[in-house]
């Protein structure tokens, strides 16, 4: 199931993606409040936007501006929605997304065509293990997208590792849709009852919200933990639901892949312009086919590596490494850039760390500080030092570590109304841009 576009070559989609702009352009300065104002502010003629390389004549989109303006970015009548999602946003307030009946079926067709990458076959079932409810488009979009490719799901929801392997045990499920570390949980479940996981028929897991992965594409660690104790497949997904559109690994595990049926995206720098090819840049997107809110060049704020060499399995799209952290997360520590996926993956090495949290903040004269909050069962001297060894033979600085009660972190990581674990605070006073 590999939509044609998607085999196309590089020019092709090119020229596909530059129809498709000015279809949307002219969509925007018809029903868009915002975007309308933008175009009038900027004195930008749309009629002059024909090719890719034209977007940079037009201003970015910020998450602030989405926040600010949220309604003005509706794009039709109250009554053609028929579903609202929210995300959270920069300014305190949840940021609210409307969806239209063509905006489900986009989505649907979405996650068809990247469960069908990750080589999820119509015979299979899929176990569900993220929420469908408290507005979340993430578990609303895997179940429409099981069901548009004609697999069964098991909609379990999050948490719970005891009725996870109820379900699995008397279901069979052949994938699961989970975060990654939550398979641990899962791991230590099985293996303190007696349950044989690698006879459970399980597969293949869909991994939202963390990295598998190094820059190079090789395991990481939290990679390696998983496989260490179940023999299956692990493919990353990333989306969000500004994109309404996701990146998911095909079974050569080299990079989520680009739809451009869907988005159109550019990797910028500082000053909005491309990067070379091989650099890291903030991944900025312009969305397709989207009726209720579509986007013009909205700055996602993920920082990521695009790969443009074409794939063994068939697609000839752009393929995007693992997002290395957020840009308001880059954290200046001692002469070194570090984002928070870097102390993931050295957190993740230890057994004995139960869970953990990371505070950002600023000290008395303006620069960043770190502070890892840890639960153990053990909190040993010991152990304290091999983390900073740790830390300071990867990533060249040690920030502070303090050990704490497991409660206290699990409440910080669920405030109230999250629902999913928060990993990093960041209490700078002025955040990095």
């Amino acid at each position: 199931m590999i939509p044609e576009i998607e085999k196309a070559t590089a020019d092709e989609i090119k020229i596909f993606q530059e129809d498709k702009l000015e279809v949307l352009l002219t969509y925007l300065n018809t029903n868009s409040k915002y975007y309308k104002r933008i175009f009038k502010k900027h004195n930008i003629d749309i009629t002059t936007i024909k090719t890719l390389e034209d977007l940079r004549k037009l201003p970015t989109t910020t998450k602030e501006e989405l926040q600010k303006y949220n309604d003005d970015f509706i794009c039709v009548a109250k009554h053609e929605i028929i579903d609202y999602v929210t995300t959270s946003g920069t300014l305190g307030e949840p940021v609210t997304f409307a969806l239209t009946e063509n905006d489900l079926e986009r989505l649907a067709y979405n996650e068809a065509i990247s469960f069908a990458c990750a080589g999820v076959k119509q015979k299979d079932v899929l176990q569900l293990m993220t929420t469908m409810d408290r507005r979340f488009i993430a578990g609303l979009a895997y179940f429409l997208g099981v069901r548009k490719l004609g697999a069964g799901i098991i909609r379990v929801g999050n948490g719970i590792p005891e009725l996870q392997w109820d379900s699995i045990q008397k279901f069979k499920p052949s994938y699961l849709i989970a975060v990654p570390s939550f398979l641990l949980k899962l791991i230590e479940h099985a293996q303190k009852n007696d349950i044989d996981i690698n006879a459970s028929g399980v597969k293949g897991a869909i991994c939202i919200g963390e990295s598998l992965r190094e820059d190079d594409f090789s395991a990481n660690i939290l990679n390696k933990k998983i496989k260490a104790n179940w023999d299956i497949e692990l493919y990353s997904t990333y989306a969000s639901t500004e994109m309404n559109t996701a990146f998911t690994e095909c079974e050569e595990q080299k990079g989520g892949h680009h739809h451009p049926e869907l988005i159109i995206i550019e990797i910028l720098n500082d000053t909005d312009n491309p990067v070379n090819d091989s650099e890291v840049g903030e991944l900025t997107i312009t969305t397709l086919g989207v009726e209720a809110m579509p986007l013009l060049r909205f700055k996602t704020g993920d920082m990521v590596k695009a790969h443009y060499s074409n794939c063994k399995c068939g697609r000839n799209t752009i393929r995007l490494g693992p997002v290395l952290g957020r840009k308001k997360q880059m954290i200046k520590y001692k002469g070194t850039t570090l984002y928070p996926p870097a102390m993931n993956n050295i957190l993740n090495n230890f057994n004995e760390v139960e869970n953990y949290i990371i505070e950002v903040l600023h000290n008395t004269i303006g620069t960043d500080e770190i502070l890892i909050k840890i639960a153990t069962q053990n909190p040993t001297q010991v152990l304290m030092q091999n983390i900073k060894d740790h830390f300071r033979a990867k990533l060249r600085v040690m920030p502070k570590i303090e050990f704490h009660d497991k409660k206290i972190i699990q409440q910080l990581q669920f405030p109230k109304f999250s629902r999913k674990p928060v990993m990093v605070v960041d209490k700078r006073k002025f955040i990095f841009k």
